[in-house]
């Protein structure tokens, strides 16, 4: 994938000024970072450093340790399915198994058009209506190989 998005740097520098350039802020800056870009582009750090007074490795820490928080680009559409105890034995896998095999990519990565991310998290909180998966923020719950492949559908739909 190659990097090639424009920064407004406008909007970089209104997000660092909302919190007041506060160190203690770097999760929240770069999490609303990500919010606009779905990761935290690479000419981003060296700015983060300058305004935030905080060294590059802190930064790397910080999108390293949380899951929210990317330095790669990912896909318009985060798929997150719940991989927890009760998805895990509700059919978890196959949903995740259903996910790899239609979009040629394994958890962690993102398609080559940056249209989808998958990735698994412990819990969404749905255990009830498990599997579960979430897609940016929208939650769907109650499936099978077949229903999530459907969604996926949809949201391929709605991309084009």
């Amino acid at each position: 994938m190659k990097n090639d998005i424009e920064i407004d740097w406008q909007k970089i520098d209104n997000i660092i000024s909302k919190y007041n350039a506060n160190h203690e802020a770097l999760l929240m800056i770069m999490h609303d970072i990500g919010e606009i870009y779905n990761y935290v582009p690479q000419q981003v750090i060296p700015v983060l450093v300058d305004r935030l007074g905080v060294k590059e490795s802190l930064i790397y820490s910080v999108a390293t340790f949380y899951k929210t928080v990317s330095l790669t680009p990912r896909g318009k559409y985060i798929i997150s399915v719940c991989t927890g105890t009760a998805c895990h034995v509700r059919g978890a896998e196959k949903i995740m198994g259903a996910l790899e095999e239609k979009l040629n990519i394994i958890e962690g990565q993102t398609t080559e058009d940056r249209l989808f991310t998958l990735d698994s998290v412990r819990c969404i909180g749905c255990c009830a209506a498990g599997p579960v998966v979430n897609v940016n923020k929208e939650t769907h719950g109650g499936l099978d190989r077949s229903s999530v492949l459907e969604i996926i559908n949809e949201y391929k739909h709605r991309a084009s």
